[in-house]
């Protein structure tokens, strides 16, 4: 599995049934919620682009900072802190592959001031079937791919995302419950120590 599209992109899994009627949540409301996130813990479903799955746990620590930790057999781990993306393979004695954050489209909902309403950031905006859905670029770097953020109301909930990333690979994320608040360990996003623990 391609452990850089767990980062960089995402797969719909609600069909796209005939238009509903409801107005979508606003930009407003939404940029709000995603700003009022500031730890959040999750399990996670992956579906990638070729149709294979896997699971496992999502940690979030606003700004900048987010750990999927992938469920046995794989046993992988992409983690961001730093500013940086990287890519431990649980199968390979190598260094983490590793990117800069601002070159996937999950660091616009990462960043510390989200604004959905900035200028050419929101390219696609519609309800349907009962949620939300925001497609969300980098206005300065639109083919750094989009993001598709899917959200529910009563009250606000992000439920999944889906990632095209700059290759046109689609990538979905499908969240679990979300724990939100509390701490996190900040070991979960440093990147160099998770590195020299494992002796690479």
């Amino acid at each position: 599995m391609n452990r850089r599209t767990a980062i960089l992109a995402p797969l719909a899994l609600f069909a796209l049934g005939a238009p509903a009627f409801a107005a979508p949540i606003s930009l407003a409301d939404l940029s709000a919620y995603l700003n009022g996130l500031t730890t959040v813990q999750a399990d996670f479903t992956q579906v990638n682009g070729d149709g294979t799955i896997a699971t496992g746990k999502l940690f979030i620590r606003r700004p900048g900072r987010i750990r999927f930790e992938y469920a046995p057999p794989d046993r992988s781990l992409v983690m961001a802190g730093g500013s940086q993306v990287a890519i431990f393979d649980a199968k390979s004695n190598q260094p983490p592959e590793q990117y800069p954050l601002r070159r996937t489209p999950l660091n616009l909902i990462l960043a510390a001031d989200v604004n959905l309403g900035r200028a050419s950031m929101v390219v696609g905006h519609r309800e349907v079937e009962n949620t939300t859905r925001v497609i969300a670029q980098d206005p300065e770097n639109p083919a750094y791919g989009t993001i598709e953020l899917v959200f529910t109301a009563g009250p606000v909930e992000l439920r999944q995302w889906i990632i095209t990333d700059d290759v046109g690979n689609k990538t979905t994320v499908i969240l679990g419950e979300m724990i939100k608040g509390g701490s996190m360990p900040a070991s979960y996003f440093d990147i160099t120590a998770e590195t020299r623990k494992r002796g690479l």
